[in-house]
């Protein structure tokens, strides 16, 4: 169950009409006296029948294929982390100018309009709180069913769209829709907006307006009468590095930070130095701020509470709303929001991730394109208050919000376009966030379908202007600075007052994260990717800043890569310029477990491996030896006699003996940036002579430094060649790392969480 009563974590059945069979039959009619031919000389006089023949066979078994696979696609989509999906997607063509309107043709709702709309996603009867919404005055409540609203579903006052009513809208958006989540909301945007929709409040239906006055904090009129058309505080871009803040802060609530916050940015909790100052008008996008329960994430939910209690936290409700300037971003939610109609098009919640990262990426993504035309997003104090109904929800739901977001942020504040039009460049942004592995080429798909939709409704999308992050920024004069100290609200949790620390284990999490953030994992998985990929995913990814994995089969739908073991240095070459900007990349076998906690004394800068472990780093004389061994040997001579000078003269240096050669098993291992380019070069050395990873790993280390600079981080994990009895018996939370650990099921791997919970804590709420 989620604590935003979020339906379903995912799409769990096939999206739209799935396509009806046809029997195809091809009749052969040979005549009962015909010739006694020969088979060539029949085959030649009916050759076109059996070639339409085979066509028909061959059409029908694909069709029965991609059908099956439709299915299966779906559901892994659900399951992947898009974190490292490297896949290219392809680009969607769309003829702008060649899209048909689309009427409401089959609700009785076709001659309705309505300015102010609320859309609110339902799975059960209708709430006390929607009730209550649907009495606000001037505001229309739109109601959107997923498969697991009541067949008899009725509010009055209240517009409701079923999966059946919704399918005959000719949305393109519904055939990528799962039938059980609130992102169907989606279809409730495209109805509002082709029902003559101005302003949308986007909520969910446990939350209660304050005063039952939408107006009272909110912008709702921001031209003509009614208009405040006031100066409205703003964050400083002073340092334009800051590319994401905790509005929290300012309205009160130091130690409270909202779903969507990179962990490495919860313990900042200091206030504003200064603010400064901007014209309202063009606030398009507004986030609310809620009373009671809040939008928090699953590791405050977790760590701030126990029991029973509900949450009731309360923030300023007289401090002022503030801006966010360009380049710098706030999360965005979806049941407490504004959107004005020149960012309608910001709408759109992704469907290839999870489901408590839906909306914080749509929000960060359409923030992004929001500046393209001269937009800002401002935050305002408390305009509804939630109930907190006690029920907890997974660490996993929000994997696509811990492991990506941080990186997803500075990416966004980066990306630049040279299109001319608003669709195309938001068509652009989306293509380029699935190629970076923030969502997959299923929102490509989908951004295209609810664009032309759009169109297609009638609206118009807006005019595009200069972007002032391009433009040389006036620093801030003293006159220019503005004062705002926000108070210091008690966070009352069960009885214990906050006194604004940040609690032991997050504060473990950030420093681990802030640590490896910027290191590449490389996962080379030997077992089922379909039971492990995930997992490691979820394990390895809140930690690193992306985790590859590779695999003997390639497998599409969860990001995994093909590679052979026995050569998987040749693989690195790729990763190095596909993240050109990492600090290092830690490779590693899925039979060795890494305590990441452990390694933070370690010196990213140096090369890190397990040579002073016998078991895994050793030599062997050539004489006398096996063949292969024989010619492994003389691949090396032919390497090492073509090496540069410093490379060749590092190596020899460290191989006294030339009739020896030196393996190591290399199941973990850690290449620095500055040793990048010596890889690369030795990689290119080998080429396509035939020499196996345990041979290539430990020369390419002997030539790029002397073992002597290695970093002795790895000299203490534990390792074994065949352990005895129970696995859990050998494992320690104070080792480097483990070897061997097998995980090739989903219990296989709640074990190893559990007892790596020793050292992280909060993995426990990953199962």
């Amino acid at each position: 169950m989620l604590v935003q009563d979020r339906e379903g974590s995912g799409p769990k059945s096939p999206k739209g009409p799935k396509p009806t069979r046809e029997r195809s039959s091809i009749p052969l009619s040979v005549s009962s006296n015909a010739k006694n031919l020969d088979f060539s000389t029949w085959v030649s006089e009916n050759l076109y029948k059996v070639l339409t023949f085979l066509f028909l066979i061959s059409t029908i078994a694909i069709f029965f294929y991609l059908h099956s696979a439709a299915g299966d696609t779906t559901t892994l989509l659900c399951l992947q982390s898009t974190q490292t999906h490297s896949i290219k997607p392809e680009f969607p063509r769309i003829k702008w100018n060649d899209i048909p309107r689309i009427s409401d043709k089959s609700t009785p709702y076709a001659n309705f309009k309505s300015e102010k709309w609320i859309v609110v996603s339902v799975s059960d009867y209708p709430s006390e709180e929607l009730k209550k919404l649907v009495r606000i005055k001037g505001w229309q409540v739109l109601a959107i069913g997923n498969s697991k609203t009541p067949k008899d579903w009725i509010l009055k006052g209240t517009i409701y769209l079923s999966l059946e009513m919704q399918a005959k809208l000719g949305y393109r958006v519904v055939d990528y829709l799962p039938y059980d989540s609130y992102v169907r909301k989606t279809v409730g945007y495209l109805f509002a907006i082709q029902h003559g929709a101005k302003k949308i409040l986007d909520v969910d239906d446990r939350g209660v307006v304050i005063d039952d006055d939408i107006g009272k904090h909110f912008d709702v009129e921001l031209i003509g009468e009614g208009a405040r058309l006031e100066v409205i505080l703003q964050y400083s871009h002073d340092n334009p590095n800051r590319t994401v803040v905790n509005p929290y802060i300012h309205f009160g609530q130091r130690s409270v930070w909202p779903r969507g916050l990179p962990l490495e940015n919860v313990g900042e909790i200091g206030h504003e130095e200064f603010y400064t100052e901007i014209f309202g008008g063009r606030q398009f996008i507004q986030q609310g701020i809620s009373n009671g329960l809040p939008d928090v994430d699953s590791v405050f939910y977790f760590t701030r509470k126990s029991g029973l209690e509900a949450f009731d936290i309360r923030f300023d409700e007289h401090a002022p709303k503030v801006a966010l300037p360009q380049g710098m971003m706030v999360p965005v939610n979806s049941f407490n929001t504004i959107f004005h109609s020149s960012a309608f098009w910001g709408l759109m919640l992704p469907v290839s991730v999870s489901t408590m990262a839906s909306d914080v990426l749509r929000g960060y993504w359409a923030q992004r394109l929001l500046w393209e035309i001269g937009g800002y997003v401002v935050v305002y104090p408390p305009t509804i208050h939630r109930y907190d109904r006690i029920e907890g929800y997974p660490f996993s739901e929000e994997k696509d919000l811990h492991v990506n977001v941080g990186r997803l942020t500075k990416f966004l504040v980066a990306w630049r376009s040279g299109k001319h039009r608003l669709f195309e460049k938001i068509l652009e942004l989306s293509y380029a966030m699935a190629e970076e592995g923030f969502w997959t080429e299923q929102d490509v798909k989908f951004t295209a379908a609810w664009l032309q939709d759009l169109l297609a409704v009638g609206y118009m999308q807006p005019r595009l202007m200069s972007l002032e992050l391009d433009r040389p920024r006036a620093s801030i004069g003293h006159g220019d600075r503005k004062e705002f100290v926000p108070q210091k609200l008690p966070s009352v949790h069960l009885g214990v007052e906050e006194i604004g620390t940040v609690n032991y284990e997050i504060a473990n999490l950030i420093k681990w994260r802030k640590n490896f953030g910027n290191v590449v994992l490389v996962i080379f998985c030997s077992g089922p990717v379909e039971r492990t990929a995930l997992e490691w995913r979820l394990l390895y990814g809140r930690i690193f800043k992306t985790v590859i994995i590779l695999s003997n089969q390639k497998n599409v739908d969860l990001a995994v890569e093909k590679g052979n073991v026995d050569y998987i240095y040749r693989y690195a070459p790729k990763l190095f310029d596909r993240y050109s900007s990492a600090e290092g990349f830690l490779f590693l076998q899925d039979d060795t477990i890494l305590n990441y906690w452990n390694l933070l004394q370690a010196d990213k800068s140096k090369l890190w491996i397990t040579n002073k472990l016998s078991k895994s780093w050793h030599s062997v004389s050539v004489a006398g030896n096996s063949d292969w061994f024989v010619k492994q040997a003389d691949v090396v001579k032919k390497v090492v006699a073509t090496m540069p000078v410093h490379l060749q003269v590092n190596y020899k240096e460290s191989m006294k003996n030339d009739e020896t050669l030196t393996l190591c098993s290399s199941e973990i291992f850690y290449i620095p940036r500055r040793f990048v380019s010596d890889f690369v070069d030795l990689v290119n050395l080998v080429g396509n002579l035939d020499m196996h990873h345990k041979i290539a790993v430990p020369m390419f280390f002997m030539a790029m430094d002397s073992p002597q600079n290695f970093d002795s981080v790895l000299n203490s994990m534990i390792y074994k060649k065949k352990p005895q009895g129970n696995l859990t018996t050998f494992y320690s939370a104070e080792a480097p790392a483990i070897h061997p650990w097998k995980v090739s099921s989903e219990q296989e791997f709640i074990k190893l969480i559990r007892v790596m919970a020793a050292g992280d804590p909060l993995l426990m709420e990953l199962v």
